[in-house]
């Protein structure tokens, strides 16, 4: 399967789930790296009309979980995030957010993920780390 087959298999999976919610599209695949974007809108807000944390956590995950994929069987492996962290540095009204996976440590069993969101001009929004377990399927 080639990287566009690879994009439109993932951004096919996120019918009525989360990702559609927030409106993520995977955007970019590489061997190590996996990119999406989000938008920066009321249905990611906070009370005071800014982009609330949650929503960027749960970007990052949406990105770094999947990205882990790229080095298993999926017919044989599953994936589960099971921790992660976020700096959330700067925030957004609206606007268009980036995130891009890049794999720290390959593991057996472990994935380490670095996720970067960033803005538009390329400002750092969110800097997150996730940490996911490579299971096998029952």
């Amino acid at each position: 399967m080639n990287d566009i087959e690879k994009l439109e298999l993932l951004n096919s999976k996120t019918k009525n789930t989360l990702m559609e919610t927030l409106g993520i599209r995977y955007t970019e695949i590489g061997a190590d790296y996996l990119v999406a974007t989000m938008p920066v809108n009321e249905k990611v807000h906070q009370p005071m009309g800014l982009l609330h944390g949650g929503a960027s956590v749960a970007f990052a995950e949406s990105v770094g979980s999947p990205a882990s994929l790229l080095f298993v069987d999926p017919e044989k492996y599953e994936i589960r995030g099971i921790e992660i962290s976020a700096n959330h540095l700067r925030t957004k009204r609206k606007g268009l957010l980036t995130a891009t996976a890049k794999i720290i440590h390959k593991g057996k069993m472990t994935h380490l993920w670095e996720i970067r969101i960033t803005d538009e001009k390329k400002n750092l929004i969110s800097l997150c780390k996730l940490t996911n377990i490579v299971i096998p399927r029952k």
